[in-house]
């Protein structure tokens, strides 16, 4: 009962990097009702039964690691970080999280029947493949689920929260991306693309916040040696994973390409060195997560470097007063 409690104080800085966190956040918000992925419709019409097939069951794992993050992994880890500023900038991070399980949801119901949904949702659950990598990350985060876990502990679980920021998702955006290279499933990928700029930003976040933690480690070797036995397990299991739902259109081989590619990225926003050799990543891919290549809608959709108005000129009752003298 004698314990105070703090008011967060965003006129003091808690470090260097926690403000321009907070703004790029509230910069990209977005929700998926501004989007209309029903223009979709005729394009999904045109693919084959086993690229539908392909492109639910990525959605559907996506919507497992958000659901996942935005249920368990963001409110365990927030409960552990000092810095009040850090702890508003992952609670934000939550609530986006949410908003991307919910998005895959909004483009489901476009393609799908609710039967076809349904499966999907069956297919997640008895996957084993996709039920490892939740289960191992879900198992990090539990283990912080505590009053006073150790240092070594917490760098753990944000390392799995950075694993699932910035490389078990990648899997499932690949196909996304990779039809809208191809001119197909435009409007579903522009939701696809406002997510990867969300989750590329909380997995920097995240990595940062770990790396401060790590530097408090003494046995920083033993420690690493321990994440990076995860990350190999992981990997792994994602191969498994991305053969079992690409062989069938022909595409395991560059998705592969492309979890190297991120896994590679995911340790780097831990301050590690990268491990994977990656040779060549698909570059419409890549192309894919470029924002300054998208063309702008205005009369339909956001685009992904869709920017709010800053500068706002109100309209006035003078504006309205027209000149009855000029002929028309």
């Amino acid at each position: 009962m004698n314990r105070k409690i703090r008011a967060v104080n965003w006129n003091t800085p808690d470090n260097d990097y926690a403000l321009m966190f907070w703004e790029q956040n509230i910069k990209q918000f977005w929700i998926d009702t501004e989007y209309i992925p029903s223009k979709d419709i005729d394009s999904w019409k045109g693919l084959s039964w086993d690229m539908k097939e392909c492109y639910k069951k990525a959605l559907g794992g996506l919507t497992l690691l958000d659901t996942l993050q935005s249920h368990t992994g963001m409110p365990k880890i927030i409960d552990h970080i000092d810095s009040l500023q850090n702890k508003a900038v992952l609670s934000y991070m939550c609530m986006m999280e949410a908003i991307h399980a919910k998005s895959y949801s909004t483009i489901f119901t476009t393609v799908s029947t609710t039967n076809e949904i349904n499966d999907v949702f069956g297919w997640v659950e008895q996957n084993k493949h996709l039920q490892f990598k939740a289960q191992t990350i879900d198992k990090y985060y539990r283990s912080i689920d505590k009053e006073d876990p150790t240092d070594e502990e917490l760098f753990m679980a944000l390392g799995a929260s950075v694993l699932l920021e910035s490389f078990l998702f990648y899997s499932g955006f690949f196909l996304p991306l990779w039809l809208c290279g191809q001119g197909q499933m435009v409007a579903s990928a522009d939701i696809i693309k406002k997510i990867i700029a969300d989750e590329s930003i909380h997995g920097v976040f995240v990595g940062l916040i770990a790396q401060d933690i790590f530097r408090r480690i003494p046995n920083k070797e033993e420690v690493k040696a321990r994440f990076l036995t995860l990350l190999n397990e992981l990997y792994e299991n994602e191969l498994k994973y991305t053969e079992e739902i690409y062989t069938v259109v022909g595409l395991t081989a560059e998705v592969k390409e492309y979890v190297r590619y991120n896994g590679n990225k995911a340790l780097m926003n831990l301050g590690f060195d990268p491990i994977f050799e990656v040779k060549q990543v698909n570059p419409i891919v890549l192309n894919g997560l470029n924002t300054e290549t998208t063309q702008h809608d205005f009369f339909s959709k956001k685009s992904t470097n869709y920017e709010k108005a800053t500068e706002i000129v109100h309209l006035m009752n003078e504006d309205f007063q027209m000149d009855a003298t000029v002929n028309v």
